[in-house]
């Protein structure tokens, strides 16, 4: 359960934005999006191995 104190003089806003950062980091919605349609093993193999070449591109432009 998240809780989310409300400091004197803050907006709601501002606590709602504290709220849902907090929320994000959980993964309860990219689980839930997740579990919603089952995904072939194989399939999730092939976009985690596309992910890593990526981000390993991108790494190694950074270098340059």
């Amino acid at each position: 359960m998240l809780v989310v104190q409300i400091k004197e003089n803050e907006s709601i806003d501002k606590a709602l934005k504290r709220f849902k950062k907090k929320f994000e980091k959980t993964g309860v919605l990219k689980e839930l999006r997740s579990r919603s349609a089952f995904e072939k093993k194989s399939v999730k193999r092939r976009q985690q191995v596309i992910h890593a070449s990526y981000v390993q591109k991108m790494r190694e432009g950074e270098e340059l």
